[in-house]
C-alpha cells in the first residue's frame, strides 16, 4: 500500500474522436461545452515523443476546454501510430484517458515503475511532459499524469471552436 494516496485530483477528462470538428460542433450545439482551443501535436510542436518506451513520432489535433475545474479534451489521431488511434481502432470513439494531479512527477514515476506499471505513450509540450501509464489492467483505466514547469503557460491556440 502506498504511504499516501498517489493521486491528488483530476485534471483532465479526454475522448478519442473520428473528426474533431464534427465533435467540437456536437459538444458545443448540443450542450454548450466549449469553446475548444485547437492546437496540433506532432514533431514540430512535441519533442521526445514516445510510444511503450520507443521513439515513436506520432500526431494528433486536440481541443481543450473547461467544464468546471475539469479539462476536457477531445483527440483526433492523425496517423496509425498513437494509442488514440489504437484505441479508435480497438473501441470506436470515447471516453480515452483521465489526467490525474500527482505530487511529484519523479516520485509518481517511481511508484509506477516499482508496480510494474510503464509508459504506454508520452512526449514534452512547451516544456510540459505528459505521460500515460499502463494502468488498464489495475485501475480499468488509463491515467495520464504531467511534469509542469511552475512558469507554464499554454501556447496560443491554432483556432478555437465556436
Amino acid at each position: 500500500m502506498a504511504e499516501k494516496p498517489i493521486f491528488k485530483g483530476i485534471l483532465q477528462i479526454a475522448l478519442v474522436v473520428k473528426n474533431l470538428d464534427e465533435a467540437m460542433k456536437k459538444y458545443w450545439e448540443g450542450y454548450g461545452i466549449g469553446p475548444w482551443d485547437v492546437y496540433t501535436f506532432d514533431p514540430s510542436t512535441v519533442s521526445d515523443m514516445i510510444i511503450r518506451d520507443e521513439r515513436v513520432d506520432y500526431a494528433m489535433r486536440l481541443a481543450l476546454t473547461n467544464v468546471g475545474n475539469v479539462e476536457w479534451e477531445l483527440i483526433e489521431p492523425l496517423d496509425d501510430k498513437s494509442i488514440y488511434a489504437e484505441f479508435l481502432k480497438e473501441h470506436g470513439e470515447g471516453l480515452h484517458h483521465v489526467a490525474l494531479a500527482v505530487d511529484d512527477y519523479d516520485e509518481a514515476m517511481a511508484f509506477f515503475k516499482d508496480k510494474g506499471i510503464g509508459v504506454l505513450q508520452g512526449g514534452t509540450w512547451y516544456g510540459l511532459t505528459y505521460t500515460y501509464l499502463e494502468t488498464e489492467d489495475t485501475l480499468s483505466f488509463i491515467v495520464e499524469i504531467y511534469n509542469m514547469p511552475e512558469d507554464f503557460e499554454r501556447p496560443t491556440p491554432e483556432a478555437t471552436y465556436p
